[in-house]
């Protein structure tokens, strides 16, 4: 008779050596800011899995994953993360420690550009004047003419390699 046995534990965080390491001069306890931070259901975050904690502890696959969080406990926070399978996406619900989350900084530069637009839109509202919100890619820059009267081109070449032997 033939018995095949498998180990599931191990293969659980197989190739890990590197994705999981603690970055230079940030090992030892964590920081108690990471216990401080207050998450709230819709917040996006990152998770980014912290080895010196296996408790709750996200499969390598989501390392390095954004989602939305849609469950938080006293020391944990559901977070959801759409998965590719095969055509489509599904979407995970994942339990994690909160030392494996941390807020993600995605949004900022949005929220950034929300607050600066009311703000123009009110000082415009008081100068009477209509505001453009629109943003404008970046534009090719303007042509010039150089012109050759007294600015004689140069030959420029590049210098000989000599040995010093």
């Amino acid at each position: 008779m033939l018995t095949v046995f498998f180990c599931l534990p191990l293969l659980v965080r197989a190739r890990t050596r590197h994705m999981f390491s603690r970055n230079f001069r940030e090992h030892g306890a964590i920081p108690l800011s990471t216990y401080l931070k207050t998450y709230k259901v819709g917040d996006i975050v990152d998770i980014k899995a912290n080895a010196a904690v296996q408790k709750g502890m996200p499969h390598k696959f989501y390392h390095g994953r954004t989602g939305v969080v849609f469950n938080v406990t006293k020391s944990a926070v559901g977070v959801i993360i759409y998965k590719k399978v095969g055509n489509r996406y599904m979407e995970k619900r994942v339990n994690l420690r909160v030392e494996h989350v941390k807020h993600s900084k995605c949004r900022q530069e949005f929220l950034d550009r929300v607050k600066e637009n009311a703000q123009k839109k009110k000082d415009a509202k008081a100068a009477g004047v209509k505001v453009n919100l629109k943003r404008i890619p970046a534009q090719p820059r303007d042509a010039r003419h150089v012109s050759t009267v007294g600015n004689v081109p140069q030959t420029i070449a590049p210098i000989p390699y000599e040995t010093l032997i």
